[in-house]
Parts: C-alpha cells; structure tokens; sequence
C-alpha cells in the first residue's frame, strides 16, 4: 500500500522533533568528556564551558516569534528545509570548533534554526493529520521525549567511543541528511492532503478568546514545570537512591525510563483527546501534579521512581493536551502565529527553571523547596484546566454553527 504524502511529511516532522530536542541537550552531556579530552581548548571546568550554550537557548526561545511572519513570507516547506539543514549544520560545525567563541557561534547557529520546528512543525502536523489530531500530536509528543531521553544516553556513548567532536557530528550529518530527502519531497498542500479533513468551523470570539487565554497562561507556567522537571530529574534519582552505592551507575537509566514513561503518555493521551472533549482529559492530569510533586518532595528511597513516573505522565501528556487545544480553538491561517507566540511565552517560563533548581538547591542543600514551589505553578495549571471550555462541539464541529458563546 503506497503511503501517501501526507504521511510522509509527518514522518519527517516527527523526526524533526526528536532531534529539535535532541540537539539541545548534547551540550550538557558532551561537556563532561570535552573537559578531559579537549586539553583546554575551550576550558578545564564544567560551568564556564556549559555556559557556551546560552545564546543557544536565547535564540531558540526567542527565534520562535517571527516564524509567523517568515512562514508567510518564505512559505513553511522551505522552512522545515531550512530547519533540517541549518540544524544539522551547526551541529557540525560545533563539532569541527576550535575555540569557545567558534562553539559558542556554532551553538547559536544551531538553537536559531532548531528554533524554526515548534511554531513551523506543529502547524504542519495538525493540518496533515485532519480529524485525527489527538492520535498524532500524542505519536509527535513521543518523538520529542524521545529525544530528550537518548540524548545523554547516545552523547554519551558517542564521546567515549568516538570522542566528544563525533556527538555532534554524527547527529548533525544525520540531520542534514533527513534535509536532503526531505528536499526530494514534493510540496505538499497539508491541509488539503488530510484524510477527512473538514472547514474549520465558526467558533464563537468569546469561546475562542477563553481558549487562547488559558493557552497563554498554560505556557508561562508548564514552561518551567517541564523544563524544571526534566533538569532536576537525575539529581533527584542521585539524591534518594545514592544512599546504595551499587545504584550510582544506574541513576541515568532511572531518568531515562522516568522520561520514556511520560513520553509514551502522549500517545495514550493523544487517543483519548480523539474520543473525549480536552478538558475531560485535561483536568484530571491537572489534578495529580499538585499531590505528586508534593509528595515527591520528601519521598524516600525507591517510592521516588513510581511517584517521577506518575508525575512525568502527567506533565507530558499535559503538552499534548496543549498542542490540540490550538488546533481544535485556531483556524489554520492564525496556528503559526499563535504557536510562535505561545512557545515564546513557554520559554519564558522555560529560561527561569535553571536558576530556579539551581538556586534553591544551594539555598537549602536539598530538592524539596524547588518542588514545593514547582507544585505551587502546578496550581496555576488546575486553574486552568478548570477555566478551559469543555464544548461537545469539539467533537462534532458541525455543531459549532448553532452553538451559544458560552
């Protein structure tokens, strides 16, 4: 059975989003083999080599606001193309560097057009996958986590076996060579080559306005749940488990598996959003984070790993839900736009996390006041699973034509 283009596209705007995140954790994991096998060419110590990646994250985060108006400009095919190949390109000649200024150039480079694929990407996907947008931001969502659980785990391998040049060489020629086929590609109208796929429905302004509020406030708060969550992650498998020395070597398989779980999450949640209205499966994710983190803060032992597990399902299936809120609330000509805003206002949120776990662990030699105080901005995300529309017209669009604003 031949697939059909369509399904091609979202093929490579899947592995667009593993590697999106990919990339911008190789630094975090390369640095610890750049300090012993780089004789000093960029530093001897962790912090100030680390710190290289700093305009990275900016561009990244801040990247994302004009992709609206580039999208309409440049068109978003030759975008997801420029994504592909200026990704993979920076992520070689980050490998190639030879100072800490050429590396910190080639990090920007790098985090400036991975920058293109959240607002680009997802818009794309949405209007490909027609009326089974649940099921395919969910599989999305697992290639995104994916990505974040491989990274430390291939850098790792890779800069023993190879040294650290080859952890970003190997997945930036990779990157550049998923560009190329994607080249061959032809264009696609995505909208028009989804299965099924209907006119976007009429939805009444204050319904709608009622949607993009609680997606903003969304963003700013999960921003730094999510990244905060995912840094922490391993210290906290250090702290509560270290107290066996034999468990040391296995923190980092603890993490991975913690992320895997929520990453698969997605897909679970990604069907369920299919069949139910989103703030059906919205609300209760929302309910469990509160509690978790709150228990999670003075866990002891292995109880940590099934209360991570729990809470990582709910913080990632939590992004899914997100995702199709746009694309069930926002017609197609405005979802660029909004996804550029939205992820910038998720970066903020996002940028705040390091200095967050980084300074209250000083400050108290321990993870449980910076997961109290997580669990304070997980209040503002029940907030506002309570405050979302919950309208059967998601459903049944069709409906929306006679249905009340409110």
């Amino acid at each position: 059975m031949p697939v059909s283009p369509a399904t091609r596209q979202i093929v490579f705007i899947n592995a667009a989003h593993g590697l999106t995140h990919f990339c911008l954790l190789i630094l975090a994991t390369a640095v610890l083999g750049m300090v012993q096998q780089a004789g000093g060419l960029f530093g001897t110590e962790y912090g100030p080599i680390l710190a290289l990646g700093t305009a990275m994250f900016v561009l990244y985060g801040v990247g994302a606001l004009p992709m609206g108006w580039l999208a309409a400009r440049f068109g978003r095919r030759n975008l997801m193309l420029a994504f592909f190949l200026g990704t993979g390109g920076g992520m070689v000649l980050a490998g190639l560097a030879g100072s800490a200024l050429a590396l910190a150039l080639a990090l920007a480079v790098m985090g400036g057009f991975a920058a293109i694929y959240h607002p680009i990407g997802t818009a794309m996907l949405v209007e490909a996958a027609g009326d089974r947008v649940g099921r395919a931001v969910g599989l999305n969502g697992v290639f995104g986590n994916l990505g974040v659980a491989l990274a430390p785990v291939a850098t790792a391998f890779l800069a023993i076996v190879l040294g650290w040049r080859w952890a970003f060489l190997v997945p930036g020629l990779l990157c550049m060579a998923l560009g190329l086929l994607y080249a061959r590609e032809p264009v696609v109208d995505m909208a028009a080559a989804a299965r099924g796929a209907k006119p976007f429905p009429a939805i009444p302004r204050a319904v709608v306005r009622r949607a993009v509020v609680v997606l903003l406030a969304i963003a700013a708060a999960s921003g730094l749940v999510f990244n905060a969550f995912t840094l922490l992650l391993p210290k906290l498998m250090e702290e509560r488990l270290a107290g066996s020395p034999e468990l040391l070597p296995v923190i980092g398989a603890l993490a991975f598996l913690v992320t895997l779980c929520g990453g698969l999450t997605q897909f679970t949640v990604g069907r369920m959003i299919d069949r139910m209205t989103l703030k059906r499966v919205f609300l209760p994710m929302a309910m469990v984070q509160v509690p978790a983190m709150l228990a999670l803060a003075w866990a002891p032992g292995w109880l940590v790993l099934p209360l991570a597990a729990l809470l990582a399902a709910s913080i990632f299936g939590q992004v899914t839900v997100n995702e199709t809120m746009t694309a069930r609330y926002i017609a197609p000509a405005l979802r660029v736009k909004l996804y550029s805003v939205r992820f910038f206002v998720g970066f903020l949120g996002a940028a705040a996390a390091s200095p967050v776990v980084g300074l209250l662990h000083e400050a108290t030699g321990t993870l449980a006041a910076t997961l109290v105080v997580l669990a304070g901005f997980g209040s503002i995300t029940l907030l506002c699973a309570l405050f979302f529309p919950d309208r059967e017209e998601e459903l049944k669009p069709e409906m929306w034509a006679v249905a009340p604003a409110e």
